[in-house]
């Protein structure tokens, strides 16, 4: 019988599931269903939930659990008695069905009804028949060795044993016997090397011995034969069939104790038992007794429900009506997922009955694929007959929707016979970044075969790369992006010319990132089509999603010919049904006249609307209101006398035009009336996102069809959802505002003001959490709403650690050195002092120190945070545990995570491996610091770096020291710009500029320019503050760095097909030991009389861009200015500290004095002057100053029009007259402007 592993412990204790199951035992669809059944129940409300919690929880009694790491209820066993926590009680659970220990809070317990205990456990215990752990003894006295019996299984045979299993691509046991629920099977697995039977082969390598037997049974030759599965006629020992080896002991159970042999082993002689205890079971409590013959149980168990029985003791009519929800129990459970079809479609609930290939079907079964989900069921009969789909459901992201079908369409072939012959994909899968992409298309290569027929593709296409060399002749798929197809049409014009599939995976993802780009190629679509001069035109558009958006209704009108729309969220299916989303604000006071205003009913056509509270008490009053008022309305709730059926008939029985019917109901009478058409939904009291969906679905037999109806836009809509925001709405109103945003309904200010002290409780919630990492590396978080981590500042959290004093105290250029680079602008490393680098004097003491072998001293007891020493590549490390994992026995070491504090990476490693760190190596403070390069991020609205360069970055830098200015830290992150490898030539006392990592990034192709990071990072940590006369500044500033950055491109890719090995940007020579940056020394310009007054000259420095200059004075605290522009000339006068400067320039060329700005910040001037043609100046002014120098801070802004060449082989000086930009003399202090 082929078997799925679930979990392993050892030979000895192993769990799996059936995998093919025989007839008549339970396969994974019944538990699929069962978990669906279940998840739905125990998700309903109930107004007594104190119903289904049990009153006492025993160790061995069988439960239902919420598990936190699989978001599900599942059945479990509890195997350890109560613990207490801080805040509830804890319970230590096996999941039976996943095989899984878990601790489980008290209030996360319920009974388990007898409902959901039908079927056998899913997960079967397991153990290697006859086949027992050895273990190598050692006689000293004899000097031999021997291998000999033990009592428990080494970590050898252990992990061989794991790694067996784990490599194995198929799976089948053969069961020998049943034992204490656990089963003894020969294990089979076939692995690339072949099939292995694993109890002998644990015997060969002397992992294992054979257990002998009094029937002399011998190995597994003996039971092999022609048999390769479970085969319970021809055991040779008592058999029982697995299925019922674990059947869930919920209640007392009898055993028949007439064992029967051969055949008759294996029936099964169901007997049923109804037995009541003194204290009146009911039949909610009846014991399932079940005779399994050959399988002797010792223990009889039975699970009581103490406090749903004293309900049902207690109150006849509660009685009553706890009865009538046990009879519709099962149709509760029996309840079908909610679908909104377009069109009727016959879902393929099987993947006997999927319309897919064979060979593919048994690929799929071959990678344990359970069967289509809900949403596939429906989905995939319309893709394999070649109809336009829209598919949006909660699995929207799942590539499986389509790509099983559509593989089929495909490779059947005969549908593109009367086709011509064209260079082209077949079929194209549009997905919203490169990440999905290859996600999808690593999809698509699993299926070997289908791929060898097909060739797939992958294109990622950057503005840098030659989308015309590529081939793509004989590729029948293509996985792209948006943008990357857009750089790819413009080399290839008839790519659509054989086009006949085009997928939109993730559709409102793409259609809210790039939806310009979406539209452009569907129109190319459209267009191809319509041009194509075939008999028979074959296309196919087929969208999945998660949500609706607005761009996927003009998809449907426009580009789509008559869809099947699938959409299996109520919410998603409001949306697109063009329900009318209504909120009013009023007092808790006023609901009751508000809700009579509402109803105050004017149209003509009949209405039936459903009014929903929270409790009985609200449904009552309610109730008497509307009477009082003399609007007919029914009533129902937990507590009415009425019965659901009697209600059930006024609703749904006929009533003429005109006639308004109004429900008041509580939210769990719903799942026993299953209204569907209502026409107004009127939510009394505000609703969770959970009710919400339950109460819309209230109204889905009134969703507009927005391909058929072509009312849907009219006066007044077929169905309404009317909110009533109160003072008391708290709970649940930032849910519903994103709820109506999403719907784009109309939102008063009463919401957002409300909401708006939730948002900032959510985000105190996340306060002690880590900083966002897209707010850092990009400057902005795209999904702030479900990011997890933190968006404001924490001076507790972010006061700069690992950071130098005086690079605190005085922030600038720094030499760092990047040792773990996480993407392309993200590193860990370290700051390295040039005077005396302490961490440099303390990594050789620590290897000197574990050189000695008596020194490498192991650890004991391994502690969480604290500092250990590690070997790694010959080179001892200091190491911090981060996280512990716990020990399988208690002789083995453990997987312990840990972080190298020197470096910032981290690592699994044994315990085992950990050294004893003295305290003297402790007292140096780790010293890793985060460095994140500014004003650049991924192209194409992306938020992931592409690990093409990321790669190219690691190759770059890793190991390499750099020069950087640090312009911000928080915490242990510090941000710098520009990031420089400088070149030291000793022997001419030069140092070159190699490259600029941002403009390496930019000169990839796959990074874009991102101005506002700094801005941001300013706005986070409050330090901006941008003057109104400022403002005009910032488009010009901005469309600088745009143009800039096109030069910066152009240059960089230059420079690499110039130089493949070392890439030099924009190298710049400076003298002696100057800095990176060869900002000029500033010089006293007290004694300079430079106009008839005495006035001081200020010091200048200034750089450019193809269009513009922007010149900087250096004057603190500036009073009393003026600048006048003329078209070759500057004068600038201003005072600060009782001394006047002034500023005559005469300009080296022309400007457009009406364009040219000043603006005044606190430590400089900022004159930005428009040239009047563009291109480079090699100098500012006619004449020479001394206080004028370039400033090489800004260097990589223009850095392709600077007078260096490109490259390190070979160094030019500017030509003469440049002098600006020549390298000083040794003696010279400064760099002069001519």
């Amino acid at each position: 019988m082929e078997v799925l592993l679930l979990e392993i412990e050892d030979p000895g204790c192993f769990w799996v599931t059936i995998e093919a199951c025989r007839p008549g035992m339970v396969d994974e669809i019944e538990y699929k269903n069962l978990d669906a059944k279940m998840n739905r129940f125990y998700d309903k409300s109930y107004e007594d939930r104190s119903e289904l919690k049990p009153l006492m929880v025993k160790k061995g009694q069988v439960y239902v659990v919420f598990s936190e790491e699989l978001k599900r209820w599942c059945r479990a066993t509890v195997t350890q008695s109560v613990m207490c926590c801080t805040d509830d009680y804890l319970t230590e659970c096996f999941l039976v069905d996943y095989a899984k220990y878990i601790f489980v809070k008290s209030e996360n317990i319920r009974v388990a009804l007898k409902a959901f205990m039908q079927i056998p456990y899913r997960a079967k215990k397991c153990r290697l028949y006859r086949t027992k752990p050895v273990t190598l003894h050692i006689d000293f006295c004899a000097g031999a060795t021997k291998i000999v019996s033990a009592n428990r299984w080494d970590s050898a045979a252990i992990q061989y044993f794991q790694n067996l299993l784990k490599a194995a691509t198929r799976m089948k046991a053969k069961l020998c016997a049943v034992e204490e629920n656990t089963c003894d099977v020969f294990l089979y697995v076939t692995t690339k090397d072949g099939k292995v039977c694993v109890n002998d082969d644990l015997v060969l390598k002397n992992f294992a011995r054979f257990e002998e037997a009094n029937d002399n049974t011998g190995s597994s030759a003996d039971y092999q034969g022609n048999q390769t599965s479970l085969d319970f006629e021809s055991l040779p020992v008592k058999s029982v069939n697995p299925a019922l080896a674990s059947r869930p002991m919920l209640f007392n159970e009898k055993v028949s104790t007439n064992l029967e042999t051969g055949s008759a082993a294996s029936r099964i002689f169901p007997e049923k038992t109804y037995q009541r205890s003194s204290t009146g079971l009911n039949e909610y409590t009846e014991p399932i007794v079940k005779a399994i013959p050959s399988l002797a149980f010792n223990k009889n168990t039975a699970v009581h429900t103490g406090r749903l029985q004293q309900h049902l003791n207690s109150d006849p009519l509660k009685t009553r009506i706890i009865e009538d929800r046990q009879q519709s129990f099962q149709n509760l459970i029996e309840e079908k997922n909610f679908v909104f079809l377009s069109d009727k479609i016959a879902p393929s609930s099987t993947l006997e009955t999927a319309p897919i290939l064979d060979e593919l079907r048994e690929e799929l079964a071959q990678k344990n694929f359970s069967g289509p989900s809900f949403t596939e069921s429906y989905c995939w009969p319309p893709v394999a007959r070649g109809c336009d789909v829209v598919a949006i459901s909660c699995q929207g992201n799942d590539p499986l929707l389509y790509i099983p079908p559509l593989l089929t369409f495909l490779l059947l072939g005969n549908c593109y016979q009367p086709l011509p012959k064209r260079n082209g994909p077949l079929a194209l899968i549009l997905c919203p970044g490169w990440k999905k992409a290859e996600l999808v298309f690593g999809l698509l290569k699993t299926y070997k075969r289908w791929s060898r027929l097909l060739h797939p593709e992958l294109i990622i296409l950057g503005p840098k790369k030659e989308a015309g060399s590529l081939k793509i002749r004989g590729c029948g798929i293509i996985v792209t992006t948006p943008y990357s197809l857009l750089r790819l049409l413009e080399h290839r014009s008839l790519f659509f010319s054989a086009l006949c599939h085009l997928v939109l995976d993730e559709v409102e993802v793409l259609f809210s990132d790039a939806a310009e780009q979406v539209f452009t190629i569907l129109e190319c679509y459209k267009k191809a089509i319509c041009t194509r001069d075939w008999e028979y035109s074959l296309h196919q558009t087929i969208a999945v999603g998660t949500r609706w958006n607005k761009h996927t209704a003009r998809l449907i009108k426009e580009f789509m010919n008559n869809p099947y729309i699938v959409i299996t969220t109520v919410e998603e299916a409001s949306i697109y049904g063009n329900v009318q989303q209504v909120l009013q604000p009023c007092r808790d006071s006023e609901k009751t006249a508000v809700l009579l205003k509402i109803l105050d009913f004017t149209h003509n056509d009949l209405q039936k609307v459903l009014v929903f509270t929270s409790s009985v008490n609200e449904a009552v009053m309610v109730h008497k209101a509307l009477t009082s008022n003399s609007i007919s309305s029914l009533k129902v709730h937990a507590e009415s006398k009425f019965d659901f059926n009697c209600i059930l008939e006024q609703w749904t029985k006929g009533y003429s035009s005109g006639t308004h019917v109004v429900l008041v109901l509580t939210d769990d009478c719903m799942q026993y009336l299953g209204i569907t058409d209502a026409t107004c939904v009127v939510h009394f009291s505000f609703p969770s996102p959970r009710v919400l969906g339950q109460r819309l679905r209230s109204m889905s037999d009134n969703f507009c069809n927005v391909i058929k109806d072509s009312s849907v836009d009219g006066e007044y809509p077929r169905a309404r959802s009317v909110f009533l925001l109160t003072e008391d709405s708290a709970c649940h109103a930032l849910e519903i505002l994103h709820f109506l945003q999403h719907a784009e309904a109309e939102i008063p200010q009463e919401l957002y003001d409300f909401t708006a002290k939730t948002v900032e409780a959510e985000e105190h919630k996340k306060f002690s959490r880590p900083l966002c990492a897209y707010l850092k590396i990009f400057g902005i978080c795209k999904n702030r709403t479900v990011c997890p981590d933190r968006h404001q500042v924490n001076m507790q959290i972010d006061v700069p650690q690992n950071i130098p004093d005086k690079v605190k105290e005085t922030p600038g250029y720094v030499t760092i050195l990047p040792l773990h680079i996480v993407n392309a602008t993200n590193y860990f490393g370290r700051i390295v002092d040039k005077e005396k680098d302490q961490y440099t004097i303390l990594a050789e003491e620590i290897n000197e120190y574990f050189k000695e072998p008596r020194n490498k001293n192991g650890v004991q007891t391994v502690e969480k945070l604290a500092f250990y020493g590690l070997c790694e590549k010959r080179l001892f490390h200091r190491v911090q545990v981060v996280e512990i994992s716990p020990k399988e026995e208690e002789n083995l070491s453990c997987n312990v995570k840990i972080k190298f504090i020197d470096e910032g990476r981290t690592s699994q490693v044994q315990s085992s491996q950990l050294l004893h760190l003295p305290a003297r190596f402790q007292c140096l403070p780790p010293q890793a610091v985060e460095f994140i390069v500014c004003r650049v991020k991924p192209i194409d609205n992306e938020t992931e770096w592409n690990p093409e360069v990321t790669s190219y970055i690691n190759y770059k830098i890793k190991g390499k020291l750099h020069e950087a200015k640090i312009i911000h830290t928080l915490g242990n992150t510090a941000w710098v710009d520009p990031m420089v490898r400088v070149n030291r030539l000793a022997y001419l006392k030069l140092s070159v500029n190699e490259y600029n990592v941002r403009s390496e990034i930019l000169a990839t192709g796959l990074g874009t320019d991102n101005p506002e990071h700094v801005t941001q990072l300013q706005k986070l940590c409050g330090c901006v503050n941008i003057p109104d006369h400022e403002k005009n500044l910032e488009p010009l500033s901005l469309k600088e760095d745009a143009a800039g950055l096109e030069n910066v491109s152009s240059l960089q890719n230059m420079s690499i097909q110039e130089n493949s090995t070392e890439t030099c940007s924009s190298p710049k020579i400076v003298s002696g030991n100057q800095l990176c940056d060869d900002v000029a020394q500033s010089k006293e310009a007290e004694d300079s009389t430079l106009h008839q007054h005495k006035c001081l000259y200020p010091e200048i420095k200034w750089f450019q861009s193809e269009e513009s200059l922007t010149v900087k004075v250096k004057i603190v605290g500036v009073a009393d200015w003026k600048c006048e522009f003329s078209k070759e000339k500057v004068l600038f006068s201003a005072s600060s500290g009782g001394k006047w400067y002034l500023a005559d320039m005469e300009l080296h060329k022309y400007i457009l004095a009406a364009k040219s700005v000043c603006v005044i910040k606190d430590r400089e001037a900022v004159i930005v002057l428009v040239k009047e043609k563009k291109g480079a100046w090699s100098r500012l002014l006619k004449n020479k100053n001394p206080q004028v120098s370039y400033d090489f801070e800004h260097w990589e802004d223009f850095e392709d029009k600077s007078p260096f060449p490109v490259g390190t082989k070979k160094l030019h000086h500017a030509p003469a007259g440049d002098e600006e930009f020549t390298d000083s003399s040794e003696d010279s202090g400064t760099e002069s402007d001519e």
